[in-house]
């Protein structure tokens, strides 16, 4: 493998990707514009910066380390993040947009009370700097590993490039480079796949010669209740976290936030099969990996089959596909900090430009804060372990509340407090301090039962109780605002109707392109490939013609201006 050549198409295509978010730097007037696209964004788009926002190269480290060791259930697992979008879709989604909030600590404000989402706030940026700091620390130790770079520098330089274009250009600037990201991602994995079977020996070499249980639904100690459990905690996770809330406010209805969420499913009912077959397929090529190790079993297999130029694509693929994900977490956690602490307890009065200016800048501190954490992943148990955590021990405490609320009546923002922490002590409790003091650790399938299935169970018993009372204080102020709310939707003036029409025809154009020139990088790299030249070629003129879906969207917006009543 040419480091040369594979570091070159890192930069090009990164370079690229960096300019294409500028071009966003001058569209955000203001904070509706900035983090919810003017609540015009296409479904499509939004559907697939979902898909790629909830995607990372944690799952070639994480869930290609299990594919490795234990087969297909890595697919299994995540095949539970369809059944969440499944039900997000149906339910979920078109409840978020119909609240009509900006942000999900938006509505928590209104719904719950400022205490609750206060305390929310600081708890959700907290835990999404772990888990974007987490996979940071994937695709750097991915790229570093590759191309021989130590792991803080290609941390650190990884990290800063992810945010500068999230601080410049906002939500669009986030989607479509997401969009392609999902192009570069999806030509990268189609080239492997053959490349990968042709090395083990054929389809049914590799059938053949698979260890024993290694296609079985489920395996190890990932049982069947390991699998429910993770199920509910991807409905609250796809269906309540505050980045992919975002996904569905800023579309126009209630029926395209389902359509979002109905996207995200699709895709995740073949994505995990071509994700998760090469490091399978590398099991029986090498089965020697142990440990840690085991999480470079995708960038090995990688490494084992693809020349030059193609190694360079794959990491590229990897890379954008964690910057996708830690960029809208940043774009979220950003917009949190600036509509709902700035805006709403700092200075209330601040102008659109003042709140542009924080809202950037914000980016950047936070950005700081998870390439922080990134640095200290390899000093607590490895990628795995700390993902599953994370998720075990904050997902249903956080997440349940609020999507209990988006239905009840009844529940109170002091219920609401009152659960989270009492659900969220017994998790931490049962992961951290019983293990350290009496050696007692539950099992992975039972940690995830616990920690999605205590705060619902709560939730239920609460609404059992005060079932027959009237409506809480806090649901009726939120049915007031709402009103207000919906009043002042309607009076939008003639010219931000003309903006947001005139950004999200922009973005169409700019997405044709954008997939136009990558596809001309890609006939470049098929010349200089010695293997897999043709399959590049022929996934090059299909991003070509792809080029034609949102350059004909963009002709059909009509910037005349019109008023809206």
């Amino acid at each position: 493998m040419s480091t040369a050549i594979d570091t070159a198409v890192i930069i090009v295509f990164s370079v690229f990707i960096m300019m294409i978010g500028f071009l966003f730097a001058r569209t955000g007037r203001n904070l509706k514009s900035f983090f919810a696209g003017g609540e015009a964004v296409p479904w499509t788009i939004g559907g697939l910066s979902l898909f790629m926002s909830f995607f990372s190269a944690g799952t070639f480290v994480a869930w290609g380390s299990i594919a490795y060791q234990h087969g297909w259930v890595a697919i299994t697992i995540q095949w539970t993040m369809c059944i969440g979008g499944l039900v997000t879709g149906l339910y979920l989604a078109p409840r978020w947009k119909a609240t009509g909030n900006l942000t999900a600590a938006e509505f928590i404000r209104e719904r719950l009370g400022v205490d609750v989402q206060k305390s929310y706030i600081y708890i959700f940026m907290l835990v999404s700097l772990f888990i974007k700091g987490s996979v940071l620390y994937s695709v750097a130790k991915l790229v570093g590993s590759s191309l021989g770079f130590p792991l803080l520098p290609t941390t650190i330089v990884l990290g800063l490039f992810m945010i500068a274009y999230t601080a410049v250009g906002g939500l669009w600037a986030v989607m479509v480079t997401d969009i392609l990201q999902f192009v570069i991602l999806t030509a990268a994995i189609l080239i492997i796949m053959p490349l990968a079977f042709n090395a083990a020996g054929g389809v049914e070499k590799f059938l053949e010669v698979a260890p024993e249980r290694f296609f079985n639904v489920v395996n190890g100690e990932f049982t069947w209740g390991f699998i429910i459990a993770f199920a509910l905690y991807h409905i609250f996770y796809i269906g309540g976290n505050w980045t992919f809330v975002q996904r569905y406010t800023s579309v126009d209805t209630p029926k395209s936030a389902s359509k979002v969420a109905y996207l995200f499913a699709g895709l995740y009912i073949i994505s995990p099969i071509l994700w998760m077959l090469p490091p399978m397929v590398y099991k029986t090529i090498n089965p020697s990996l142990v440990g840690l190790d085991t999480e470079n079993a995708y960038l090995m297999i990688c490494k084992h089959v693809l020349p030059a130029g193609l190694m360079g694509l794959i990491l590229t693929g990897m890379y954008f596909s964690t910057s996708a994900s830690a960029n809208t977490a940043l774009n979220v956690v950003s917009a949190v900090f600036t509509n709902d602490i700035y805006k709403g307890s700092i200075n209330p009065k601040a102008s659109d430009r003042k709140l542009m200016r924080v809202a950037r800048i914000s980016s950047w501190l936070f950005g700081l804060g998870m390439i922080g954490i990134a640095l200290i992943v390899p000093y607590i148990g490895g990628i795995v372990e700390f993902t599953l955590s994370i998720g075990a021990i904050t997902g249903g405490p956080l997440l349940a509340p609020p999507i209990w609320a988006l239905f009840s009546k009844k529940l109170t923002g002091r219920a609401t407090l009152v659960i989270t922490l009492v659900s969220l002590g017994v998790n931490l409790v049962f992961k951290m301090l019983l293990p350290l003091s009496m050696g007692f650790k539950l099992s992975r399938s039972n940690e995830m039962l616990l920690g999605v299935g205590l705060p619902f169970l709560m939730l239920a018993i609460y609404e059992w109780v005060i079932s027959k009372k009237q409506n809480s204080p806090e649901y009726n102020a939120f049915q007031v605002s709402k009103a207000k709310r919906k009043e002042s939707a309607l009076q939008m003036n003639e010219e931000e109707a003309f903006e947001i029409k005139k950004q999200n025809r922009f973005g169409l154009r700019v997405i044709a392109f954008a997939l136009a020139f990558i596809a001309v990088l890609m006939f470049v790299l098929s010349l200089l490939t010695t293997a897999g030249s043709a399959m590049v070629a022929g996934i090059a003129v299909l991003i070509l013609l792809s080029a034609i879906i949102p350059f004909m969207a963009s002709r059909k917006v009509k910037l005349e201006p019109e008023t809206v009543h």
